[in-house]
């Protein structure tokens, strides 16, 4: 008898401490936080990636995640083409975000910061694919002369000693 007390407790116990899976309703149907990651890295492009950001937060803490999985999307579009003093503002820039509610409470304050951060990282993307698809603003090349050096001597000159 009192062992089936020990085993009921135990399961009630147990049942307790399992955490419960947060799910969002996320194009239409219901997915997990695993899931939601695997589409957006799933996707296309930043744009449609923070779209999907956009359609499927949890506005907690867990928006981390998918921020993180927005900002590794955007950041293929940009990131190995950027200079070193590009690289630092963009790292001070998202530093920025860090800093806007580091003072905060409360996980829709993590939340607002990966939404920050995955912006910044969005605007990077559309200025990198927009110069791509832009065409080159490089000078026009200089073609080379006529004739090949030196020049004939025009008529009346003196011969070089």
């Amino acid at each position: 008898m009192i062992a089936k007390f020990i085993l009921a407790g135990m399961a009630v116990i147990l049942s307790l401490s399992a955490g419960p899976a947060r799910a969002a309703v996320c194009l239409g149907k219901s997915m997990t936080l695993e899931e939601i990651i695997g589409v957006i890295n799933a996707t296309r492009g930043c744009e449609r990636a923070m779209k999907l950001f956009e359609a499927c937060e949890f506005g907690t803490s867990d928006d981390i995640h998918l921020g993180a999985a927005v900002e590794r999307k955007c950041e293929a579009d940009f990131l190995r083409r950027l200079g070193a003093p590009q690289k630092l503002t963009y790292r001070y820039e998202m530093r920025g975000c860090d800093r806007k509610y580091e003072n905060e409470s409360g996980t829709m304050y993590r939340s607002f910061t990966a939404f920050c951060r995955a912006e910044v990282a969005q605007r990077y993307s559309r200025r990198a694919l927009k110069a791509a698809r832009s065409p080159s603003r490089q000078p026009p090349r200089l073609t080379p002369p006529a004739r090949p050096w030196p020049f004939p001597r025009s008529p009346g000159t003196p011969p070089a000693r």
